[in-house]
């Protein structure tokens, strides 16, 4: 998964890739437009690795989330309904049965399909490098050097 730089800006719909920083604050560019525009000090701003959606015993990463919806859906675009708010709880409690469902709001779950779609849409929801290196490595260990 490659959220790492992949924001989210409040009063603003869609996510946001960091492009470069400034003495006022940031260069992001739309993941939908590609267009690029500046983000200022005073605007709210959060990295998709920073949230997290309540459980009932502990918060989840929205990362981890991604992860298993990712599998669940086996790696393309949910189909569910945005407008139907029990839709989108029973999905997500598919993958994540532990979701509070008291401060988890409509408002919320929304954004996280929709942001979800989006993140397939761009392809930074494939399989983590990080587990292609795993793979690549074990393999090597089984290989002999002569």
């Amino acid at each position: 998964m490659k959220l790492e730089g992949i924001l989210s800006v409040s009063g603003k719909p869609g996510l946001y890739e960091l492009s470069a920083r400034t003495n006022a604050g940031i260069i992001v560019k739309d993941l939908e437009s590609e267009k690029k525009f500046p983000i200022h000090n005073t605007q709210k701003v959060s990295a998709l690795t920073d949230i997290s959606i309540y459980g009932l015993s502990e918060d989840k990463p929205l990362g981890e989330i991604y992860e298993s919806l990712y599998k669940a859906e086996g790696g393309k675009q949910t189909d569910v309904d945005l407008k139907d708010v029990g839709e989108l709880r029973d999905k997500l409690e598919e993958v994540y049965p532990e979701f509070d469902r008291d401060r988890v709001y409509a408002s919320d779950l929304k954004k996280l399909f929709k942001w979800y779609n989006l993140l397939v849409k761009c392809g930074l929801l494939e399989v983590d490098d990080a587990e292609e290196e795993e793979e690549s490595d074990s393999q090597s260990k089984g290989e002999t050097k002569g």
